[in-house]
């Protein structure tokens, strides 16, 4: 039985993909995993889902977490991320720095590749992680 969700799968192997193409699905798979999230609160006001998903979505938010994200991944998931990053897209980014731009790509291309690759529970291991809140720095108490 075919565990996808979609009838259509890329044309090719994850790893053979364009760094680009890979981003382009990625935005969309986190987006619907932040959106699940978002509808899981108990505050369902449309307004407040939308304020709380671009605490997630935003090429800032993005390029945050893959730096949080760092040591956690593997070495494979470093070359999908390097190459994510280094890809010219062509366009300037809108809201963020070209630095952050290219950690939202990369980012981005991360989520595309496990998602085709897959690798569901890699790429919902991660995604929570984004989600869950920092922990406190050592030495302080939250309030």
């Amino acid at each position: 039985m075919d565990s996808s969700l979609f009838l259509y799968p890329p044309s090719r192997e994850p790893g053979q993909m364009n760094p680009l193409v890979l981003a382009y699905i990625g935005d969309a798979v986190f987006e619907v995993f932040v959106r699940q999230y978002v509808i899981s609160q108990p505050n369902q006001r449309p307004n407040y889902l939308h304020r709380q998903s671009t605490r997630f979505v935003s090429a800032k938010a993005q390029a945050k977490a893959l730096q949080r994200l760092q040591p956690e991944l593997t070495d494979e998931e470093l070359d999908i991320v390097r190459r994510g990053r280094n890809a010219k897209s062509g366009s300037a980014p809108k809201n963020a720095d070209v630095l952050e731009y290219r950690h939202s790509t990369a980012f981005e291309c991360l989520i595309g590749y496990l998602y085709y690759k897959q690798d569901y529970a890699r790429l919902r291991r991660l995604a929570q992680l984004v989600i869950e809140p920092e922990p406190a720095p050592a030495g302080r108490e939250e309030t």
